[in-house]
């Protein structure tokens, strides 16, 4: 019989979605153990499907997915789709790279040479639909033995010092920790007590499939009126925008609404005669006052939310199980250093903080007004300069994230760049294991001695590269962030200190 202080599980995860699997994935791979709880029996929607559920990933993400070796399905699921992303840019002039507020910006524009610490190859993002993003995740969960219990969704949990017990439909769970990745009105935040605090919505925004009278009356593209935007893609795809200060959001959308937003937005007297399916969002945008209170952490929709707009919600909750993953195994093993699981909300709420604000950005460009407008059309030129191109590149794809680690090196906190080792290999691939990395590029006995007293934390490299950007080694996290790097004759205690801060005391 179970001792009733033992806890079943080291994690419980609330939220089977493509945060929550991602979670759960990196944490078994770490060999904790893992319940996620989902009250959704079914974890088929048609709003995951294409058109509404295709997604762009971005740079990080796509890396993240990489050294854990999931983005080669990915790719294949996404490929024996019928994903249109590729097909869509093949027949036009100019590849686009991405959007802001509707404005493209162009790969042609975009100048990468600044980025001194991204080595040449393909960039940009990976278009996949939801429902092929949580097939892979559930899939490789079931093969590292994650627990999954649907139509079981958290209805309560108390916690003590040392775990949270959790009651369910029907059932009581006990885990060390538990992580709400229950959406935007997660039901772990709100029980927890943990604030969510930010803007209200200045619209609602509508996505539908219909059937139209006369397909031919609405021009394909985006479209700004003096009442709102839409979008249209022949014959019956349409995305819009009617700032009503989301008052909208929680009717249900019938045919009738959609007609009559469509007609007020579009101006155009045009008649819906068949709803296919259809859906409401709003650019609310709002943060989680903390990411962890006690045993209970926060992460994707959970900790933040805002409009889909640009499609950043997604990346931003990958990037939070990403970096939430290995600390907080590190935490269940015993052997993370002082403050390590801290540095999660430390690192990942700025970065979330900096999204919503780029959400809102979008809004403001938006609304019908004269002076957004005018201010479209000052960010149209901008955009499609070189400089212009490449700043927004930077900030839509996430070339550029930076965790402030503290050290003024300018690749530290930063994606480890991909190497091209004398082997073949490259760092995505050494960093599947799920631990930290040592590049010794030029296989110095030194580094070799303080890899053998973080073994089976960090795993040593003594190989040298292509092009290894004038470097001598590196000291990268098992989330593939640079935390230390040598120049010339490399600093052994600064190294040292690095491995302590981030893989705790030497065995």
């Amino acid at each position: 019989m179970q001792h009733p202080d033992t806890f079943l599980y080291d994690v419980i995860i609330a939220g089977a979605g493509p945060v929550g699997l991602f979670l759960a994935c990196e944490l078994r791979r770490a060999g904790c153990s893992v319940l996620v709880l989902e009250k959704a029996q079914d974890p088929h929607s048609p709003l995951k499907s294409l058109p509404f559920g295709l997604r762009g990933l971005s740079v990080p993400s796509i890396e993240s997915l990489d050294r854990r070796d999931l983005l080669d399905d990915l790719t294949h699921r996404a490929a024996g789709g019928d994903t249109p992303a590729a097909a869509h840019w093949m027949q036009r002039q100019r590849r686009p790279g991405g959007h802001f507020a509707g404005i493209q910006f162009f790969h042609d524009r975009i100048d990468s040479s600044h980025w001194r610490y991204r080595l040449p190859g393909p960039i940009g993002s990976l278009a996949a639909d939801m429902a092929s993003i949580e097939a892979v995740f559930a899939i490789r969960a079931a093969e590292l033995g994650v627990a999954i219990r649907r139509s079981c969704g958290v209805e309560s949990f108390t916690q003590s010092d040392d775990g949270v017990t959790v009651e369910t439909t029907g059932a009581t769970a006990r885990g060390r920790w538990l992580v709400g990745c229950d959406g935007g009105r997660s039901l772990v935040r709100k029980a927890a007590g943990i604030g969510f605090a930010g803007t209200d919505p200045e619209f609602t925004g509508y996505s539908a499939e219909v059937e139209l009278a006369d397909p031919a009356a609405l021009t394909p593209g985006r479209h700004y009126t003096a009442s709102g935007m839409y979008t249209y893609a022949a014959p019956g795809t349409i995305a819009m925008v009617d700032f009503d200060g989301g008052a909208a959001h929680r009717t249900e959308p019938n045919r009738e609404r959609i007609e009559a937003v469509l007609r007020k937005i579009s101006g155009i007297d045009v008649k819906v005669t068949r709803l296919a399916l259809a859906t409401t969002w709003t650019d609310r945008a709002c943060q989680a006052s903390s990411y962890r209170k006690g045993r209970v952490l926060l992460a994707g929709d959970a900790a933040h939310i805002h409009s889909p707009l640009g499609g950043q919600g997604l990346n931003l909750g990958l990037g939070d199980a990403m970096n939430l993953g290995w600390k907080l195994a590190a935490t269940i093993r015993g052997d993370a250093p002082a403050g390590l699981l801290d540095s999660y909300a430390d690192e990942r709420q700025p970065v979330g903080a900096r999204i919503l604000d780029w959400s809102r950005a979008q809004v403001a460009l938006m609304r019908p007004s004269r002076s957004s407008r005018a201010l479209e059309a000052i960010i149209r030129d901008l955009i499609d300069t070189r400089d212009g191109a490449t700043y927004f590149a930077e900030r839509v794809w996430g070339v550029l994230l930076r965790y402030d680690l503290g050290d003024s090196h300018p690749l530290v906190g930063r994606s480890v760049p991909d190497f091209a080792l004398d082997d073949g290999t490259r760092p995505a691939a050494l960093l599947r294991t799920g631990q930290g990395l040592l590049l010794n590029f030029e296989a110095r006995p030194s580094l070799d001695i303080l890899a053998r007293r973080w073994r089976g934390r960090i795993n040593h490299v003594a190989r040298d590269a292509g092009d290894r950007l004038g470097l001598t080694a590196l000291l990268v996290r098992p989330d593939g962030i640079v935390s230390w790097v040598g120049e010339g004759t490399p600093d052994i205690e600064d190294a040292s200190r690095a491995a302590r801060r981030w893989f705790g005391e030497p065995e």
